[in-house]
C-alpha cells in the first residue's frame, strides 16, 4: 500500500504528467477558430447581416488576443484558480449566446452579444497563459519544443473540436454552440490541479530527448491523420459508423502521450549514475535581492571587451572573456576598478512589464511578430475570398489545409529553434528570420496567382506564421526571464490583432473593393468609399489574381522588413545566448 502511495505521488508530481494535461488543454482551448462555424448560426437565427456578424468576429478576435488581465492574475492567483477563471469565462460567454440563438433566453442588443462573445474567447488567454507559464518553468532547458507543441495544439484544437461535433451528429446547428461552450469548460476543471510547476524538480534528464521525440512523432502522426479524416469527410457522404471510428482514432492519438509519465513513473528509481551527472539544480529557488558578482562581472564584461572578440573561435572567446572577467574582478576586489551596478535587470534575468517596456529588444520583438504574424492573419482571414477570386469551388480545403500547416509550423519551429540555440548557442530568433523570409515567397506566390500557387503559398504561410508563435514566447522568456512572464507573452500578443487591424481591416479590404469596383465600373472617391462600407450590405465580387495581387506584395515587403528586424535581434542578443547555452557546447 505504501510503495502504491509512492507511486500515485510520484506520478503526480511528473513535470511530464504536467505537460501533457496542459496538452490536453491546449487541444481545446482555440475557440476562436470555430468562430467560422458558428457565426452562420448566429446570423440565421439572430437575423444579422454580414456587418453585424463582422462585428461579432472583430469581439471575438480581440477576446483571443487580448490578455493583459489574465497575465496580471497569474502573478497572483495560483494556476488553478487563473484556469477556473478561463473556464468560468467560456462557460458564461458562449453559454450565454446559446441560450439567446435557441430562444430560451431574450435577444440581446449586439453590443451585449459582442461583449458576450468576447468573454467567451477570452478564457482562452486563461488556458494559454497558465499552460506556457507552468510548463516553460517545468522545462526551463527545453523551451522551444515546450511552447512549439502547446501552440501548435491550440492551433490544431479547430480540427479536433470539429471532428468531434461530427461524432454527435446534431441537426440542431446550435448545438454547436453548447459543445463549445460546455466541452473545453469540462476539460479544464478536470486537469486544473494537474497544470502547475512542479516544485522542488530536478530539470534535465537524459530521456527528455527521446520523450519530445515520442511526442513530435505523435504530432506529425496527428496532423497527418486530421488532414486525411477532413479530406474523407469532404469527398465521402460517410455514415455515422465510420465518423465515430475516425473519432476514436483521434482520442487514442491524443490520449497515447500519457504513457510517457506513465514509463517515467515505475523507472524513477532506476537511474544510473550517469544520468544523476546530467540532473541541473532544482529551478525553484527564492529571487536574490543582491547581484552575484559573477553576473554583474558578465554585464561589465559587455561594455569592456573588444568587439572582435565575438569573431574568434568559441574556445579561444570564452578563453579571452574568462581573462577579462578575472581582470575586473581583481581590479575590483582592489578598489581598482568599481563594478556598475545599472538600474533594473539585465537581458537573461527576470524582467517586469514596466521594464521590459523600455527595452529596444522587447520592440523589436513586437514589431517582428506584428509584421510577421499579421501579414499570416491576413492570409488566413481572406483564404476564402482569394480562393473565388481564383476560380476555386472547395475554398473549405485551403482552410483545413494551412490549419495543418499552421499546426506543423508550431510544433517545427519549437524543434528547429532549439536546435539553434542547443548545438549551435546561437540566438533564437535566426529562426524567426528563416521563417519570414519563407513567408515572403509565399506572399508572392499568392500575388501572381500561378497555377498551384494557393496550394504552395498556403504551405509556405501556414508553416512561417506558425514558426512566431514557437518561437517569440520562447525567446521572450530566455531574454526577459520566467518570473512575469504570463504579463509579458500577453502583451506581446496584442501584436496579432494589431497586424490584423491594419494589413487586414484596412489595406487588404480596401484594395478588394477598389479592384471590385473597376470590375464593375464603379468610380467612387474615398468619402463615397466609407459610406457604402459602412451604410450598405452589398458585397462587391473581384475575379482574377489582380484582387490580391497588390495587398500581397504589400505583405511581401513587411515580411522582408521583419526578417531585418529579426536579424538586428539576433546581432544585439548574441552574446546573451552564448552566456545561456554555450557552456553546454
Amino acid at each position: 500500500m505504501v510503495k502504491a502511495k509512492d507511486l500515485l505521488i510520484t506520478f503526480i508530481n511528473n513535470r511530464w504528467l504536467v505537460f501533457i494535461a496542459a496538452m490536453w488543454i491546449q487541444s481545446c482551448a482555440g475557440i476562436g477558430y470555430l468562430f467560422g462555424s458558428i457565426s452562420p448560426v448566429i446570423k440565421s437565427s439572430l437575423n444579422y447581416n454580414q456587418k453585424q456578424v463582422a462585428r461579432l468576429g472583430v469581439a471575438k478576435d480581440l477576446g483571443d488576443s487580448v490578455g493583459f488581465l489574465a497575465g496580471s492574475m497569474s502573478e497572483i492567483l495560483p494556476l488553478w484558480a487563473l484556469l477556473l477563471v478561463g473556464a468560468i469565462q467560456n462557460f458564461v460567454g458562449y453559454g450565454w449566446v446559446w441560450l439567446v440563438v435557441t430562444g430560451k433566453a431574450p435577444v440581446l442588443p449586439l453590443w451585449v452579444m459582442c461583449l458576450l462573445i468576447f468573454i467567451g474567447t477570452n478564457g482562452e488567454t486563461y488556458f494559454n497563459t497558465a499552460a506556457l507559464v507552468s510548463c516553460v518553468q517545468n522545462f526551463p532547458k527545453s523551451r522551444g519544443p515546450v511552447v512549439g507543441i502547446l501552440k501548435g495544439f491550440a492551433g490544431l484544437s479547430g480540427a479536433i473540436l470539429t471532428q468531434i461535433y461530427a461524432l454527435i451528429n446534431s441537426p440542431d446547428k446550435a448545438s454547436l454552440i453548447f459543445m463549445v461552450a460546455v466541452g473545453p469548460s469540462m476539460v479544464v476543471i478536470a486537469l486544473m490541479f494537474i497544470v502547475r510547476p512542479v516544485g522542488g524538480h530536478r530539470q534535465l534528464r537524459s530521456s527528455d530527448a527521446s520523450n519530445f521525440s515520442i511526442i513530435y512523432c505523435v504530432c506529425l502522426i496527428l496532423a497527418a491523420y486530421l488532414m486525411g479524416v477532413m479530406l474523407v469527410e469532404d469527398l465521402i457522404d460517410l455514415n455515422q459508423t465510420i465518423v465515430k471510428i475516425f473519432t476514436a482514432i483521434l482520442f487514442v492519438l491524443v490520449v497515447v502521450p500519457i504513457g510517457i509519465p506513465i514509463y517515467l513513473t515505475f523507472t524513477s528509481d532506476r537511474r544510473t549514475p550517469e544520468q544523476e551527472a546530467l540532473l541541473s539544480e532544482p529551478q525553484h529557488k527564492e529571487p536574490e535581492t543582491s547581484h552575484d558578482p559573477n553576473e554583474i562581472i558578465f554585464s561589465e564584461v559587455e561594455e569592456e571587451k573588444p568587439h572582435d572578440v565575438d569573431l574568434l573561435p568559441a574556445s579561444e572567446r570564452q578563453k579571452r572573456i574568462a581573462q577579462l572577467q578575472s581582470k575586473l574582478a581583481q581590479a575590483a576586489a582592489e578598489g581598482a576598478v568599481r563594478i556598475k551596478r545599472t538600474r533594473g535587470p539585465h537581458r537573461g534575468e527576470d524582467f517586469d512589464l514596466t521594464q521590459a517596456l523600455i527595452k529596444a529588444d522587447f520592440w523589436l520583438l513586437f514589431c517582428t511578430l506584428l509584421l510577421g504574424s499579421g501579414s499570416g492573419l491576413t492570409v488566413i482571414d481572406n483564404l476564402g475570398q482569394m480562393s473565388e477570386s481564383l476560380g476555386y469551388d472547395n475554398t473549405h480545403i485551403f482552410v483545413s489545409m494551412i490549419s495543418i500547416w499552421n499546426f506543423l509550423g508550431r510544433v517545427g519551429g519549437g524543434y528547429v529553434s532549439e536546435i539553434v540555440v542547443r548545438d549551435y548557442a546561437y540566438p533564437r530568433p535566426v529562426a524567426l528570420a528563416v521563417a519570414q523570409a519563407i513567408m515572403a515567397i509565399g506572399h508572392l506566390f499568392f500575388a501572381m496567382g500561378w497555377p498551384g500557387a494557393m496550394y504552395i503559398g498556403t504551405l509556405l504561410i501556414g508553416l512561417g506564421y506558425g514558426f512566431h508563435w514557437a518561437i517569440i514566447p520562447a525567446t521572450a522568456s530566455e531574454l526577459f526571464g520566467l518570473k512575469k512572464f504570463g504579463a509579458l507573452y500577453n502583451f506581446l500578443t496584442l501584436a496579432n490583432p494589431a497586424g490584423s487591424l491594419v494589413f487586414n481591416g484596412l489595406i487588404a479590404s480596401y484594395i478588394y473593393d477598389s479592384e471590385a469596383e473597376k470590375q464593375a465600373g464603379l468610380h467612387t472617391s474615398s468619402a463615397s468609399y466609407l459610406t457604402k462600407l459602412f451604410d450598405t450590405d452589398d458585397a462587391l465580387k473581384c475575379s482574377g489574381s489582380i484582387c490580391f495581387f497588390l495587398t500581397y506584395m504589400i505583405m511581401s515587403g513587411l515580411c522582408i522588413i521583419a526578417c531585418i528586424l529579426s536579424l538586428i535581434l539576433v546581432r544585439r542578443t548574441k552574446t546573451v545566448y552564448q552566456h545561456l547555452y554555450g557552456k553546454r557546447t
